[in-house]
C-alpha cells in the first residue's frame, strides 16, 4: 500500500479517516499545526507527524515528500472573516507543492454539493472554488461532493440535535423545506478510502449522498422520532433571513456564530446528488438517514464519540466550548464552573484528599446543602447520597460515590466523577492536580454541566448561586486539608 498525507488530522473528518486508512494498510503522514493535540490518541504512534500548517509552504512540501496521495480536508469556515480567500490561497499552495512532488499521483478533496451555475451560498461557492484551484496543478484531483454529514460529533448532527431537543416548537426560515441528501460519516469515510483504489475516479468530481432525499423539516421530525421526543411544531415563515436565523441557531446550539452562519446559508441551496455515473457504494449499501441517527445517538449515549466538530480550533470559541481534555460529551453546550487553589503539599497529598471526599467524610463544605440535594434526588427517584462509597480512601473506575460514579481515576493527577442524580442534562466533577515544585501543588477543580433542552439551561442558572457558596470554598478546603495533613506529618517526623 501507498503512503498518504492527511491534512486536518485533528479535525472531525481527518481524525476518523486516519485510523481507517491505517486499517486499510496504508502508511499515513499527518500535517498538524499543533501536534500535542494528538497526545493520547491511540493511532498517533502509528503515523508520521509533520508540524506545520497549510500556510507553511516548507512544511507542506516536507509532509508530501514520498507520498502517493494527499487529502485536503482543512477549511477555514468560521475561522476568519474572509474564509474564501484563505482557502483559495491554501489550495493554490497545496496544488503547487503537489505538482513539485514526483511521487504524488492524486489529491483527494472533500467539497460540497450544489449545482454549478446556481446562486450558491458563500460557503458552497468557496468549496467549489477550492476544488477548481486544486485542479490548476499537474496532479489529478478526486473531488468528493457531499451535503449534510451525519455522525456523532459532526457539526450538522449537533445543529440538528440541539435544535430539535431544545425547541419543542420553532419558527423557521423557508430553508426548512429545501431538499437535502444527508450522508452518514461511515459512508463518507468509505468513499474517501475507496477512491484510492479506483482508477476511474482519478481527476473526477464525484457526488455522494445517502439513500434518501429529505427536507430539513423531515430530518428534524425523524430525529425527534429516533430520540423518543414528542413531535416538534415547525412553522416556516418568509421573513427570517439566513443571517437572522443563523443567530438563533448559534444561540440554541453549541455551534459558534462563525460556523452556524455558513452552515445555515448553505441550507438555502438544494444539495442533492444528480450525477450517478460513479457509484462508490456498489459493494455495500449506503446507511439510511434513520440508521445514521441511531448510530450517532448510540455513540453519544455510550460516551464513545471519537472526534467532534469542535476538535478543530476556531478563533472566537467561547468558554462553553469543550476542551481537548474534556470527556467525550460530543461537543454539546457545556457550562463550566472552574476553581483553582494552591496547596503547600505535594500532588500525592492533594490528590488523596480529593479522592477521599464523600461517604462518611461528607463533602467538606456546606455539607447540609449536599445532604438536602441528596434527599431531593431520592424523592424524584434518583440514587440520593446514601450509597456512600466502597472504601473511605481508595477508589477505582466504576465505583459508586454517593450520587456520583467514578469515571476517571489516574492518581495523582486526575479524578473525574459523573453524576447519576436526576438532572435535566449530564454533569461531572473533576479535579486535576499539577506539581508546582517541591512541596507545592496546584489544584484545578471543574464542575461541568451539559444541559438537555431549555429546562437544562434554566436549571444551570437557578443553581448557580449555590455553586458560588460551595465550589470556590471546596477547592480551597481540599488544598488546606492537604497542607495541614502534610504539616502534621512533617511535625511528627
Amino acid at each position: 500500500m501507498s503512503t498518504v498525507l492527511v491534512t486536518g488530522a485533528t479535525g472531525y473528518i481527518g481524525g476518523r479517516l486516519v485510523p481507517a486508512l491505517l486499517e486499510a494498510g496504508h502508511e499515513v503522514r499527518c500535517l498538524v499545526r499543533t501536534p500535542t493535540k494528538l497526545r493520547g490518541i491511540d493511532w498517533a504512534e502509528r503515523v508520521t507527524v509533520v508540524e506545520g500548517s497549510l500556510e507553511d509552504d516548507g512544511a507542506v512540501r516536507e509532509a508530501m515528500e514520498g507520498c502517493a496521495a494527499a487529502y485536503f480536508l482543512v477549511h477555514s469556515m468560521g475561522g476568519s472573516d474572509d474564509f474564501a480567500a484563505t482557502d483559495r490561497r491554501n489550495a493554490r499552495l497545496f496544488a503547487e507543492a503537489a505538482a513539485d512532488t514526483p511521487t504524488m499521483e492524486r489529491i483527494v478533496y472533500l467539497g460540497g454539493l450544489g449545482e454549478e451555475g446556481e446562486d450558491l451560498s458563500p460557503h458552497l461557492a468557496s468549496r467549489h472554488e477550492v476544488g477548481d484551484t486544486l485542479r490548476v496543478g499537474r496532479v489529478p484531483v478526486t473531488e468528493l461532493r457531499a451535503a449534510v454529514i451525519i455522525g456523532s460529533g459532526s457539526a450538522s448532527f449537533e445543529m440538528l440535535r440541539n435544535l430539535v431537543e431544545v425547541l419543542p416548537a420553532m419558527v423557521t426560515p423557508r430553508w426548512v423545506d429545501t431538499k437535502v441528501q444527508p450522508i452518514a460519516i461511515r459512508d463518507i469515510l468509505h468513499a474517501l478510502i475507496t477512491v484510492l483504489d479506483r482508477p476511474d475516479t482519478l481527476g473526477r468530481t464525484i457526488e455522494v449522498g445517502g439513500p434518501e432525499v429529505l427536507t430539513y423539516r423531515e430530518m428534524m421530525h425523524t430525529y425527534a422520532e429516533v430520540a423518543g421526543l414528542r413531535k416538534r411544531w415547525i412553522v416556516p415563515v418568509p421573513v427570517l433571513s439566513p443571517s437572522l436565523s443563523s443567530r438563533w441557531v448559534g444561540l440554541v446550539t453549541p455551534l459558534p456564530g462563525g460556523l452556524a452562519r455558513p452552515l445555515v446559508e448553505s441550507l438555502v441551496n438544494e444539495v442533492v446528488v444528480h450525477d450517478h455515473s460513479i457509484d462508490l457504494f456498489a459493494d455495500r449499501p449506503a446507511v439510511s438517514f434513520r440508521e445514521s441517527l441511531e448510530l450517532a445517538l448510540r455513540r453519544v449515549e455510550d460516551v464513545d464519540v471519537r472526534t467532534r466538530w469542535s476538535d478543530a480550533s476556531l478563533p472566537g470559541q467561547t468558554p462553553a466550548d469543550p476542551l481537548p481534555s474534556d470527556p467525550d460529551w460530543s461537543g454539546g453546550t457545556v457550562f463550566i464552573d472552574e476553581q483553582t487553589a494552591t496547596a503547600d503539599a505535594p500532588a500525592e497529598a492533594v490528590f488523596a484528599v480529593a479522592a477521599g471526599i464523600g461517604g462518611d467524610r461528607g463533602w467538606f463544605v456546606a455539607d447540609v446543602l449536599w445532604t438536602l440535594r441528596g434527599i431531593a434526588d431520592k424523592l424524584v427517584g434518583g440514587p440520593g447520597m446514601r450509597r456512600g462509597r466502597r472504601h473511605p480512601d481508595h477508589l477505582r473506575v466504576g465505583d459508586a460515590l454517593d450520587f456520583w460514579r467514578v469515571e476517571a481515576y489516574e492518581p495523582p493527577r486526575l479524578l473525574r466523577l459523573r453524576a447519576e442524580m436526576r438532572l435535566p442534562g449530564e454533569a461531572w466533577m473533576e479535579w486535576v492536580v499539577e506539581d508546582e515544585g517541591p512541596g507545592r501543588s496546584l489544584l484545578r477543580q471543574r464542575a461541568l454541566f451539559v444541559p438537555r433542552g431549555l429546562f437544562g439551561r434554566l436549571y444551570w442558572y437557578v443553581v448557580l448561586p449555590f455553586h458560588g457558596l460551595i465550589f470556590g470554598k471546596l477547592a480551597a478546603d481540599i488544598a488546606r486539608r492537604a497542607g495541614a495533613a502534610e504539616g502534621s506529618v512533617g511535625s511528627a517526623r
